[in-house]
């Protein structure tokens, strides 16, 4: 903004120029300035005494859709109770309106966190790699199963356990974990038989069941490949090379690594860790709202009542839109529609539609 001296000072000028004979747009062009401004200018000073900027001093309305003191209070308390402390908007707002409540929509719960210093991140994330097409897709629960193997620190620097953990590719459940010492095929076995006789999966299965895993020992051992062909699984390997082809596995093992009661100095026994991941495993396929399933839970989307769930959000939504429409600006509420199919690594945009239509899918 230019300063009053400054304006004032160019009035005086191109008055004085004005008055000895020029032209008022080449005075003004001699300076930058557009006439109309110089108009306006002229008027500023003869209506208030001062050519100064009234634009930071201007009155403006109150927006229709802002929210009011209660309101953020509201936000704020509800944030800091012990059941959302450690969950962000997007998983304290879906979980709200299960509960039959709505305050604020998520970005409005970030901007509210934002303004008292409360949004902080919580891990350090890259930015995601392209990924490539899989040949999988499940339609429904135990068509396509992923699993893997991490480490869990042990009591001294060095030393650790192994999970061996299958989640479902459908519901994102975990179906099947167990905790050992070491890696081995014949641990591997042990766990796909217990995980088929806990799923109530009886051989021979009436479709193909696939194990998706990356290329490691354990899961490329003569001992599971017997285990698999004997009970009619059909197993698919990560591309050589290629470390972003178990995606979900290795999203869910970040979620367990950076879960808020994961012990930071490391498991004081085997036991502990089993113990501890049993705990995990309750919490995540009950209570842990899942960002790939529009934050129902696992349990929620593999039951028959998971289009009650996301219809009676869909019914919060459009009950608060009623309540304030303006703070949807003419928008339809959100999107509670779930696909009906779950590709594995899916390039969406890079893919021909003949292609995704003729890739094999289990079911």
């Amino acid at each position: 903004m230019i300063s009053a001296p400054d304006r004032a000072y160019a009035i005086e000028l191109i008055g004085e120029a004005v008055n000895s004979g020029a032209r008022l747009h080449i005075a003004c062009e001699e300076l930058s300035l557009n006439v109309r401004t110089y108009y306006r200018w002229v008027k500023l000073a003869r209506d208030n005494g001062n050519v100064g900027d009234l634009r930071p001093t201007a009155k403006r309305p109150e927006p229709a859709n802002k929210l009011s003191d209660e309101e953020r209070t509201k936000i704020i308390q509800t944030v800091n109770k012990p059941e959302y402390a450690s969950m962000p908007p997007s998983q304290i707002v879906p979980s709200l309106a299960d509960k039959g409540i709505y305050l604020a929509s998520e970005s409005t719960f970030y901007r509210v966190l934002r303004e008292h210093n409360m949004q902080h991140h919580r891990g350090h994330a890259s930015d995601r790699n392209p990924r490539p097409l899989s040949t999988h897709c499940a339609t429904e629960p135990n068509q396509v199963w992923t699993w893997d193997i991490t480490y869990l620190s042990g009591p001294i620097k060095g030393t650790y356990f192994y999970l061996y953990m299958i989640s479902d590719l459908f519901d994102r459940s975990i179906v099947g974990w167990e905790v050992w010492p070491e890696q081995s095929a014949k641990n591997s076995s042990d766990l796909i038989k217990r995980t088929i006789i806990a799923q109530g999966i009886k051989p021979p299965l009436k479709a193909p069941l696939v194990l998706h895993s990356d290329n490691g020992s354990p899961m490329k051992g003569a001992t599971m490949l017997e285990t698999l062909y004997k009970l009619g699984l059909t197993p698919s390997n990560s591309r050589p090379r290629v470390s972003n082809d178990n995606p979900y596995v290795e999203s869910l093992f970040k979620t367990i690594k950076y879960h808020c009661s994961y012990p930071a100095n490391g498991f004081k026994s085997i036991g502990d860790a089993r113990d501890w991941c049993s705990r995990f495993v309750k919490w995540y396929n009950n209570e842990h709202h899942h960002s790939g399933l529009k934050f129902l839970t696992p349990a929620q989307r593999r039951s028959p009542f998971w289009r009650e769930h996301l219809a009676n959000r869909k019914k919060v939504y459009e009950e608060a839109k009623k309540r304030h429409p303006e703070r949807w600006n003419g928008r339809d509420t959100r999107d509670w529609t779930l696909p009906a199919k779950v590709w594995l690594n899916p390039e969406k945009d890079k893919l021909d539609k003949n292609l995704l239509e003729n890739t094999q899918c289990s079911a």
